[in-house]
Parts: structure tokens; C-alpha cells; sequence
């Protein structure tokens, strides 16, 4: 589901940008990519100052935090170094708040937290929480609260806002997924769920909503994406209006 580079700017200011990524749009080049187009692409045009910008300019100039491939929503480019490593510090320091729309297959809880450190299965792409044998084993937490209980075709899902409060790699497909909630059209951790859908859905959904964190001395900002037009048809077909 690739796209051509494109660029939606939520806001901007002389330190950042903060762009709503479509799904199926690489974030920056990979080994893998080729000469396709990525997000990268468009960012240059517009911010040119970027392309020093950040702890490897030669491959993902501003880019402090990335989303995945077809993980649409706000994303913040660096236009500075000072705000690179400014913004950096506040993501390790767990001082960004995150928030995440998504549709889970069954019956998600009102609220709960997962806690389980995820690991990669070694030759893989693919992360666990099962990590005995496993590499690069790191902690990780996740706070769910479900948003709306859904049905279609007898199937129950839940429209929920996920909160990760530690930044791994496929972290919220991963523990959504170890719970028996996996997102609703993810391929790589949707096991029998994906077999059997009742959507012809090409991607997961899942859609990074909201960013929030202290810009200067005690001004808190907060920026929000609105939902793709993908996600609202899914919505629909639900009966969420």
C-alpha cells in the first residue's frame, strides 16, 4: 500500500513541525526501500533546514520518534538540533504523552495496563512478549481505556485509546495482541484473527491521535490528528457514527 510523499502539517513553529502521516507511507528510507518516496522526501522540500538536523541527518533527518509503515498520525519533525535533543530527552524521560486511536477485536475492559517487556524473535521483524531466547529484551508498558463496545456481523470489537508510556518497536500491535485484542487488519500479529475478518481492511487500525508535552517554562501543548478517512469508513460499517 505504498503512497507517494505527502505532507500534512498540524502545526508549526521555528523548532518543529508536527505532520499527520497517512498509513502506508515509510516514515524515512530503509535498506530495504529502494528509491521509494517517504515521508523524508516531502519533509525536505518544505523545511530544507532539516537535512542536518538530528543523530543521523544522512538517513532520517529530524525524525526524533517514527511511526509505523501503515500507522497513520502525528508525527514530529525537528527543524533544529537544539529541539532535536531537546524533544529527545523529554520522549526518554517519559514526559511526551501519547495517545492512539484503535479497533481491537472482542470485548476490550474498561481500562487496564500491560505490563510485559517485548523482545525480537531472532531472524525476524516480529516482536513478543514471550522472551525467553529472545534479543534485545527491553521493558515496556501500555495503559488502554476502551472508548466504545461494538459489534458487526456478530463479531464484538472495541473502539479504544491506547496510551503507551514506553516508546518499542510495535509495541501497542504487540500487547494488544498478547491480550487477545489484536488490532483490527495487523498482519503480523493478528494470527487467526486476520484469516477469518470481516473487513477487506489493508492495513492495522491504528492512528496515532495525540501528542502532548511542555514546549517552554510551564506551556503545555497539545496537538491532535484527526482520524483518516479509512478509519471513520471502518468506523461506520461498526455503527459509530
Amino acid at each position: 500500500m505504498a503512497q507517494k510523499a505527502s505532507l500534512s502539517v498540524i502545526y508549526e513553529c521555528r523548532d518543529f513541525a508536527a505532520i499527520n502521516k497517512p498509513a502506508g507511507l515509510l516514515t524515512h528510507p530503509t535498506p530495504a526501500s529502494g528509491g521509494e518516496k517517504t515521508l523524508i522526501d516531502a519533509v525536505l522540500a518544505r523545511y530544507p533546514e532539516v537535512r542536518g538536523v538530528g543523530d543521523a541527518p544522512e538517513i532520517r533527518p529530524g525524525i526524533v520518534h517514527r511511526l509505523d509503515r501503515d500507522t497513520s498520525g502525528i508525527l514530529i519533525i525537528a527543524r533544529n538540533d537544539a529541539f532535536f535533543h531537546s524533544f529527545k530527552a523529554l520522549l526518554t524521560g517519559h514526559k511526551v504523552e501519547k495517545a492512539y486511536r484503535a479497533l481491537v477485536w472482542g470485548k476490550l475492559p474498561q481500562k487496564g495496563i500491560i505490563e510485559a517487556p517485548i523482545g525480537l524473535k531472532s531472524g525476524t521483524i516480529r516482536r513478543t512478549v514471550h522472551t525467553g531466547g529472545q534479543k534485545l529484551i527491553k521493558p515496556a508498558v501500555t495503559a488502554y481505556r476502551a472508548l466504545k463496545h461494538l459489534s458487526y456481523g456478530g463479531e464484538p470489537f472495541t473502539y479504544a485509546e491506547l496510551m503507551p508510556k514506553t516508546g518499542r518497536t510495535h509495541q501497542l500491535r504487540v500487547h494488544m495482541a498478547s491480550i487477545g485484542h489484536p488490532i483490527l487488519g495487523d498482519r503480523l500479529y493478528g494470527g487467526r484473527y486476520v484469516k477469518h475478518s470481516v473487513f477487506n481492511i489493508p492495513r492495522q487500525m491504528l492512528h496515532a491521535y495525540a501528542l502532548q508535552f511542555e514546549v517552554r517554562d510551564g506551556e503545555v501543548l497539545r496537538l491532535e490528528a484527526p482520524l483518516p478517512d479509512d478509519f471513520r469508513d471502518v468506523l461506520k460499517k461498526l455503527g459509530q457514527p
